[in-house]
């Protein structure tokens, strides 16, 4: 079975990487001839746990092709995914500008019948949207009877863990219109199952929606417990303890009640605003995510208050170690990260800021470009620092040695954005300690 997967992001690269690990020939594809050409020589351009060495595998076997031309591969597939970037317009629609044009290559050049799977997250309808233009194209290029068809297939790929929930998914959602299209999708999704993971077949319609609708729950969940901790703080209840106590609900479950400094990242708070606008463009107002996403932006400001509460307002010449900046561990992505909020916010007030992540430095260098300073190590970046502040809770942040911070740092002072660090413990060194939703 030989495929062509179009876009070498997170999706596009993990997806073929993946399915050639299967035993799938994969082409992917993208315009980015730099891209293209770095892959080959086994340079990826993201940084994700494991994706290198099962690129470089199927590369060399042979498996894993790599091309800027979707034309001259296109009639050698029987399945092309789209899986190319949606980014948010002003107002909160999603771009599909990639997403057509590779459909308008699609038409022009297809000459056989052909499988177009829609695997970017897209707003509800887009794949008819894909069909109709594929349609137009062939019409106008007298293949009015040419066979295609059309299914959407969206990713829930976690960044930091993309590989495995490839691998080993709770779930594949699958949206077809056709005994065919889901006869070719169930043979490339058979090797899948001996892991013993479901696929689960719908219309496309709703494939589109379950997408947005999950992480839009996901999202929920988070300022929903944002919400919940920062009340705790003003009430003097512990959030940890109220998460606990929710969590051990077999009704409501443990994951997603981790309070912190808000979410970022390429996925949620993209979709939470274009599933906003397509209710919007249906006439109806998606109340609860409007909200979701109010909390989301208020919460990103959380630790700028409590380093401006600690020094009452006086922080300019004040220098804070940020200890993380890509939005969540095991990531480079920087994209809405809350660190990147806090770091602008603190520039303003007239901050210094030394930094360190272990993978997104080069990243925030696009947004930041020298305005701070970029840090070697976790004790680098809190050398003489006034404040240690966390928005990221990569692993090695988690065990430091605070007898060496409590003799670098100007002041002792730690605000933790993800709750890992114990005030007790802290406080037995001499630092005082602010955690979200902690009395």
């Amino acid at each position: 079975m030989k495929i062509a997967i179009v876009g070498t992001g997170y999706v596009g690269l993990v997806s073929g990487a993946c399915f050639a690990e299967m035993g799938i020939d994969v082409t992917c594809v993208d315009t980015d001839i730099e891209k293209i050409d770095k892959l080959k020589e086994g340079i990826i351009p993201i940084y994700e746990p494991g994706l290198k060495n099962i690129v470089m595998r199927n590369y060399e076997a042979d498996r894993l092709h790599f091309s800027t031309d979707l034309p001259s591969i296109l009639n050698e597939m029987e399945i092309v995914f789209i899986a190319v970037g949606t980014p948010s317009g002003e107002d909160g629609t999603a771009d599909l500008s990639s997403v057509m044009a590779v459909a308008n290559t699609i038409g022009n050049y297809m000459s056989r019948p052909l499988l177009i799977v829609t695997k970017s997250t897209v707003p509800v309808g887009t794949s008819y949207r894909i069909r109709d233009l594929v349609k137009q194209q062939l019409d106008e290029r007298g293949l009015d009877d040419l066979h295609f068809d059309v299914a959407s297939n969206p990713e829930f790929l976690k960044e930091g863990a993309a590989v495995n929930d490839f691998m080993s998914p709770d779930r594949v959602i699958v949206g077809v219109e056709s005994e065919n299209a889901k006869e070719l999708m169930t043979k490339l999704y058979r090797p899948f199952l001996l892991n013993n993971f479901r696929v689960i077949f719908m219309d496309i319609l709703s494939s589109e929606m379950t997408k947005y609708a999950s992480n839009a729950m996901l999202a929920t969940r988070i300022s929903f417990m944002n919400d919940i901790a920062n009340l705790c703080e003003r009430v003097g209840a512990d959030v940890n303890m109220v998460r606990r106590g929710m969590g051990s609900d077999s009704r409501i479950g443990r994951s997603f009640l981790y309070p912190g400094c808000g979410y970022g990242g390429s996925c949620f708070p993209k979709d939470i605003r274009a599933l906003i606008k397509v209710a919007e463009d249906a006439g109806y107002r998606m109340r609860v995510l409007e909200a979701v996403e109010e909390v989301n932006n208020r919460q990103k400001d959380i630790l700028f208050q409590k380093f401006e509460s600690y020094f009452n307002g006086e922080m300019k010449e004040k220098t804070a170690a940020v200890w993380g900046l890509s939005f969540k561990p095991e990531t480079d992505d920087v994209r809405e990260a809350p660190s990147l909020s806090l770091i602008n916010r603190l520039l303003d007030a007239g901050v210094n800021v030394r930094a360190y992540d272990p993978a997104a430095m080069q990243e925030v260098r696009h947004y930041l470009n020298d305005s701070i300073y970029y840090a070697t190590d976790i004790y680098d970046a809190a050398n003489g620092a006034d404040a240690l502040i966390v928005p990221t809770e990569w692993k090695e942040f988690r065990l430091p040695n605070w007898s060496i911070l409590k003799k670098i740092m100007n002041n002792h002072i730690v605000i933790d954005g993800r709750n890992i660090y114990s005030m007790e413990e802290l406080a037995s060194y001499g630092f005082a300690y602010s955690g979200i939703g902690q009395k």
